[in-house]
């Protein structure tokens, strides 16, 4: 059974999603501390991580960068409705994907899985044979990505979106494609969370000898992964 933590400082609403996800077939545990959130977190009891952006005694964002630094486990963000910024550094501070509060616990569910589909690693004899694109090599059954012979380390949805850029090595991808594949939902009009998972997958993968990006934003179109000259 699926273990989730939700920290977050609004107990009726948690308690509600608690309610409900358990009504789903999860295992949930509600904590309103940031930094006792934080140790649970990083126990490796649990599966996903709902963290609210807004905690009483430290910054969520500030519990997802202290997370990231020691776990991949894939975090669902709490943002305010409508805010941007919010959702914007979520992403850039790791976060797998964002929900706006309030939410229906319809939609969450959904949301979590869609992060669980694509972040545990499954028993596949296909998925164990590499995904081979230039210094780049996925094993989609592993979750494993190297990157020059070095361990990559990547977040669920940062490994999803390379790895569809992967399987088409060379050719261009749209975001609605990418989003559908990584995030499990179309793209929404104004939705920028592609774009920041694709800005820390270029810093994490550098620059080539000519200064370009690996990975080339093709205006109106998509992303492409493109071939080191």
């Amino acid at each position: 059974m699926t273990k989730i933590l939700i920290i977050d400082d609004d107990v009726e609403l948690a308690w509600l999603f608690k309610d409900y996800l358990e009504q789903d077939g999860f295992t949930v545990e509600v904590i309103h501390q940031g930094e006792a959130g934080l140790q649970l977190a990083l126990s490796g009891d649990y599966q996903l991580v709902i963290l609210d952006i807004m905690l009483p005694d430290i910054k969520g964002t500030e519990v997802l960068t202290r997370i990231r630094r020691e776990s991949r486990i894939p975090v669902l963000m709490f943002t305010a409705k409508g805010d941007d910024v919010d959702r914007i550094i979520g992403l850039e501070s790791g976060a797998d994907d964002y929900v706006p509060k309030p939410c229906t616990s319809r939609e969450l569910a959904a949301r979590i899985r869609a992060i669980l589909r694509r972040s545990l690693p499954f028993d596949n004899s296909l998925g164990n044979e590499p995904i081979n694109a230039g210094p780049l090599k996925i094993w989609s059954g592993k979750r494993k990505a190297l990157w020059f012979d070095q361990d990559l380390e990547l977040t669920s949805t940062e490994f999803n979106l390379l790895e569809t850029l992967a399987m088409q090595f060379g050719r261009i991808v749209t975001k609605n494609e990418l989003s559908k594949k990584a995030l499990g939902r179309p793209l929404a009009r104004f939705d920028r969370s592609i774009d920041v998972h694709m800005c820390s997958i270029r810093q994490k993968l550098g620059c080539q000898h000519d200064g370009r990006s690996y990975i080339q934003t093709v205006r109106g179109q998509g992303y492409q992964l493109v071939k080191e000259q």
